[in-house]
């Protein structure tokens, strides 16, 4: 009777929100764009240039129906199983896009798909699978190439699957090569880490000589999160001192530990699979976690905020289960994720991210369509990475606006110097002056360049408001420009 009690007013409280408190000006929205055997993307290797074409307008697409939604970040999946989807001195290219392992597809996936999210206003971030580098199947189609191959000292076989072992020295390294490949040569967001952990069966692991070597006499378990937390921490450091706008992340399991509220949390980061994020985000190694929080009820609400509560200022982003809607899996019903989003969005996370991206676009349970008309109606901006860097940069001059057949055209100046290191956000009142803390008045926000074309759906004669404020890559806002009054007449008078 609890329990049923407790749902119900979970969904009042849900209702009550949806009602009283308007959409955040600033929300992460986020997909995880999965990569692997061609999940969310691509349907099809390409062999040809077709398929390439093809290939590419297939992503547009996608990214297209999340812009519509006002998505604004991308988690693309860069790293599978010791395969990638960009070109690489390190690990063979996917065979999803090319249908065989080491050939690329006639260009550059994660190129193309930075380049589009930013056209689209959405940041990208590169997607890591961390230790697991495939089953005896693909190690032997990657042949020479796979890192089983290569550096057999730095791999386990465990439960009929490689791993890099996490407590061999050379691991970690091995994982920093990789990211500098991406941060080098990519204009990437951020990296996010999955799979940083230790395989199921955990405490089975075979890493009883490396413990032996480099325990120090510490427990088991504590060396096992110590050589993770160890990595973590190197390749922060690393990324900062290169790019320190590029945000490290990570999605670990849902459920950090066990704690008071729910001492029987089952399988947990930190007690199962040796993780930490705990430690990360306190020691400031970390800005943002996402964790696969793809539960119900009292395995859900109460470690969202346990997750609030150690993130030490740093951005929490609960995942949430949209494939668990379908009737092969959970059969969940919407408004279970409706009601973790409007929790969140009250008790301190940041936003949210969906997995996969295809069960938001396949419109399960009329969650799109939820998203994109009530809970993502307007956009918003990414928060802000004030922890990183807090300098506020120069407003943009006013907008100019000029009327050109079924089009406005806005322009602006950038602040001199910053046209490479600043985005613009767009805001817009009818008949009214602007306000800039409300997203209903947000007309676009992300955009890369001085300029944004509007279509005219409607040329009823009324009176417009424009303005614009920049922001650096820390996603810290300036104030806005002087607002430039517009008045659209259906014909010439």
């Amino acid at each position: 009777m609890k329990r049923y009690l407790y749902i119900a007013l979970l969904s009042l409280i849900g209702l009550m929100l949806r009602a009283e408190v308007p959409s955040p000006k600033h929300e992460i929205r986020a997909v995880w764009l999965t990569t692997i055997y061609g999940l969310d993307w691509p349907q099809k290797p390409a062999t040809t240039e077709y398929g390439r074409k093809m290939q590419q307008q297939e992503l547009c697409q996608i990214l297209d129906r999340l812009k519509e939604a006002n998505f604004n970040m991308v988690f693309v999946q860069v790293r599978m199983r010791g395969d990638v989807i960009y070109k690489s001195a390190i690990e063979p290219a996917s065979k999803t896009f090319s249908g065989k392992y080491g050939v690329m597809p006639g260009y550059d996936p994660l190129a193309f798909v930075i380049e589009e999210c930013h056209k689209r206003g959405m940041e990208c971030h590169a997607w890591m699978v961390t230790f697991p580098v495939g089953t005896d199947k693909i190690v032997k189609e990657q042949g020479r190439n796979s890192v089983v191959k290569r550096m057999p000292s730095l791999c386990k076989r465990f439960n009929g699957e490689w791993y890099l072992d996490p407590g061999v020295p050379g691991t970690d390294q091995y994982i920093l090569s990789l990211v500098k490949e991406i941060v080098n040569g990519y204009d990437v967001d951020g990296i996010h880490f999955d799979y940083i952990r230790y395989p199921e069966e955990a405490k089975k692991f075979p890493d009883r000589a490396a413990y032996n070597k480099s325990g120090k006499g510490m427990p088991l378990d504590e060396w096992r999160r110590s050589n993770i937390t160890r990595m973590v921490s190197m390749i922060y450091d690393w990324v900062k001192g290169v790019k320190p706008w590029i945000q490290v992340s990570s999605s670990p399991l849902g459920k950090y530990s066990r704690i008071p509220k729910v001492p029987n949390a089952g399988w947990t980061a930190y007690e199962s699979v040796y993780q930490d994020p705990g430690k990360w985000l306190q020691q400031g190694k970390h800005d943002m976690v996402v964790p696969m929080m793809y539960y119900k009820f009292d395995n859900f609400f109460p470690f969202v905020d346990n997750w609030v509560e150690i993130s030490n200022g740093r951005i929490v982003v609960p995942g949430l289960g949209a494939y668990r809607m379908d009737k092969k899996e959970a059969d969940w019903e919407k408004n279970d994720i409706t009601d973790q989003i409007d929790y969140s969005r009250y008790y301190g996370g940041a936003g949210c991210s969906f997995f996969r991206c295809a069960n938001v676009l396949d419109n399960t349970k009329g969650i799109y369509d939820e998203l994109k008309n009530v809970y993502y109606k307007y956009p918003a901006q990414l928060p802000p990475l004030k922890w990183l860097d807090d300098a506020v940069p120069e407003a943009p001059s006013e907008i100019k606006v000029r009327k050109e057949n079924n089009e406005l055209e806005l322009t602006w100046d950038v602040p001199e110097g910053k046209s490479d290191s600043l985005s613009y956000t767009v805001y817009y009142a009818i008949n009214d002056s602007v306000d800039t803390q409300t997203s209903s008045h947000m007309l676009a926000t992300g955009v890369r360049g001085n300029s944004l074309r509007l279509p005219l759906t409607d040329e009823t004669e009324r009176m417009y408001s424009f303005c614009v404020t920049s922001s650096t890559r820390y996603r810290i806002e300036s104030k806005p420009s002087k607002e430039t009054i517009y008045y659209l007449l259906p014909y010439e008078k």
